[in-house]
């Protein structure tokens, strides 16, 4: 167990951040400040440019109607329910003990494992929807809500993604009345909900009796799981013989997915080749999406989930596992039905897990999703603000943006984000580096990544918890912390960042420093319609730690230009244009100092700083 620090120190350096960024905004006198409608989409918060000013929060209801924005105008919270707020203990078990159709769906309730349930619930995410209104959060991303395969292995389907029922929520989370009330308070505060969704695999139900047994029940692979078998192989007669373990012959809805003939059968995958796409995700069984029967079930499944619940979007699994032909029938034909519903802005955007640019677009580009998730810039930001590499790496991902440009998106509809529960939290990559980073600058690098995906190109999105400093000890279920009162002891001897909470205590505390900036960055991104859709150009990079320099412009509005400093030196650039005013609209750190030239300005950043100007 970590001894605690010096509260009275943490304390005084928790201020000194606080007062280090200003905005030089107001809030109006008249009331709540409306939105005003830009061409080209969008809306701005008008405000005073008055003088530095305690900066409010803004609301998801002073922005346009969530029914009218575009995915350019959302703040992002990612969050797994179960790790959240138990809001009803009466379903912390799943399904009911009497209902044998859903037994595979009870139990795997263990609040000190890090692999189980802990409790969490739609009706805690519902009470908690004011803390995320405050923090400027516009859109809710959960992790997978529909019936899962409770136990398996060891360990519980928590996450989401173990699906046996695509037509109603896991019992553990609560019921489907729950999931549309949850949308319809989130809706009233003009905040939009996102379901992650799963079209490459289901539970793991089907085995192979080379492996498992005549009965499906043994265990005779390797630490590598059941050997994957190519295609060339199968056609050749060498292939696995399927068996579904008895009484599990009917567990999964809609009825087809029950039948083997729809997945590949091919052994586990090692993600590479053609294993990628065709073999069992960690043995979960892996669907045959070139069949034209799967493509249409598929298609179906999300319309009437779409046609019940009324979401907003969709976040997609896997995505790169599956063939580009699924992705181009799928998409458009979502996208329609959803508008056919009124639904005219449904989005959705796809997880392809990779940092390549020209690979991450394909799936934008041809295969009709309209987005993806930016882990090429995660991967920048790793390299720039904890590997302290240059802020070329920055510069040279942002010149690829072209790779994503095509009739109907841009990179500016890019989901931005510095970790997520795969790889683990930005603020643990920082605790394991070779650096060996101090508290005050772990504060610092991990405030100005999460500045850069608001303020760069792209929508942001925080990770649940990030805002209360949480840590990890690694990605997975490392990274899967509860923000209610947790007794996972490996979560709990955390030191988390800029408090002295640990997550054995609640977790939504409105004063934690990074809640508070989080606030601040939202209002800034709001108000600024450049930050959301303007186009970007990179002013000045390097080969080492130190400045990077763009502008983000959109068509009538004055450009800005946004500085950073990624060196625990002071840096200054050159600027060839004057600015309109030498105080920064936002400045995140020490304040920057600006002289004029004969050319422009000079600008002197302090060390781990960001500044925006007009």
């Amino acid at each position: 167990m970590k001894q605690p620090k010096q509260k009275i120190k943490k304390l005084f350096k928790l201020s000194s951040l606080l007062l280090s960024g200003s905005l030089l905004l107001a809030c109006s006198e008249q009331g709540p400040v409306q939105p005003e409608q830009k061409a080209g989409g969008g809306s701005t918060v008008q405000v005073a440019e008055t003088g530095t000013q305690p900066l409010s929060s803004i609301k998801a209801k002073d922005l346009a109607p969530y029914q009218e924005r575009g995915i350019e105008d959302e703040v992002f919270y990612f969050v797994l329910p179960d790790r959240f707020q138990n809001g009803d203990t009466s379903n912390d078990l799943g399904a009911k003990a009497d209902d044998e159709l859903r037994s595979l769906s009870r139990g795997g309730l263990d609040k000190s494992h890090k692999g189980m349930y802990h409790g969490g619930d739609l009706a805690g995410l519902t009470e908690k929807l004011a803390y995320l209104d405050e923090m400027g959060i516009t859109a809710i991303w959960l992790t997978p809500i529909l019936r899962n395969q409770a136990v398996n292995a060891g360990t519980a389907g928590y996450h989401g993604y173990w699906i046996l029922d695509f037509t109603e929520v896991d019992p553990h989370l609560g019921t489907n009345a729950e999931l549309k009330h949850f949308i319809d308070q989130a809706h009233q505060r003009n905040i939009k909900v996102f379901f992650d969704i799963i079209t490459n695999h289901t539970a793991d139900i089907i085995k192979y009796t080379e492996c498992h047994g005549e009965d499906g029940l043994g265990w005779f692979g390797d630490e590598n799981g059941c050997k994957f078998k190519s295609l060339a192989q199968v056609a050749s007669g060498d292939k696995y013989q399927t068996v579904i373990p008895a009484g599990t012959e009917k567990v999964k809805t809609p009825d087809w997915l029950n039948n083997p003939d729809y997945y590949h059968n091919q052994g586990d995958s090692f993600w590479q080749g053609e294993s990628s796409l065709n073999g069992d995700f960690a043995g979960l069984d892996d669907v045959k999406t070139e069949d034209p029967v799967v493509v249409d079930g598929m298609i179906e499944i999300y319309k009437d989930i779409i046609s019940e619940f009324k979401p907003d979007g969709f976040r997609i699994d896997t995505v790169k596992h599956v063939n580009l032909a699924f992705w181009q029938a799928f998409s458009p034909a979502l996208l329609e039905h959803a508008k056919s519903l009124g639904i005219d802005n449904f989005f959705m955007f796809g997880e392809v897990y990779s940092a390549d640019p020209e690979l991450l677009s394909q799936f934008t580009t041809t295969g009709k999703l309209q987005s993806v998730l930016d882990f090429g810039l995660q991967s920048a930001l790793y390299q720039a603000l904890i590997e302290q590499k240059g802020t070329d790496t920055l510069a040279t991902l942002f010149e690829q943006d072209h790779f994503y440009k095509d009739t109907d998106s841009d990179a500016n509809q890019l989901l931005s984000f510095t970790g997520n529960h795969d790889m683990g939290r930005f603020a643990h990559a920082l605790n394991k580096s070779q650096h060996d980073y101090g508290e005050q600058e772990k504060i610092q690098r991990t405030l100005l990544a999460n500045a850069l995906i608001y303020f760069s190109r792209g929508v942001p999105v925080i990770y649940y918890g990030d805002e209360q400093g949480f840590v990890g000890d690694g990605g997975d279920q490392d990274a899967r912390q509860d923000m209610m009162p947790s007794e996972v002891a490996s979560y709990n001897d955390d030191d988390l960042l800029a408090t002295d909470s640990t997550t054995a205590a609640d977790n939504f505390d409105r004063q934690h420093p990074f809640y508070q900036k989080f606030a601040e960055f939202a209002r800034v991104y709001q108000t600024y319609p450049a930050l959301r859709y303007g186009k970007q150009e990179t002013i000045f990079s390097q080969q080492s730690p130190g400045v990077f320099a763009f502008s983000r412009h959109h068509q009538d509005t004055q450009p800005l230009t946004i500085i950073v400093n990624t060196a625990t030196t002071p840096q200054s650039i050159e600027l060839e244009k004057k600015l309109t005013a030498t105080s920064p609209l936002y400045h995140l750190g020490d304040k920057a100092q600006v002289t004029a030239n004969e050319k422009g300005h000079s600008v002197s950043m302090p060390p781990l700083s960001l500044a925006i100007y007009q």
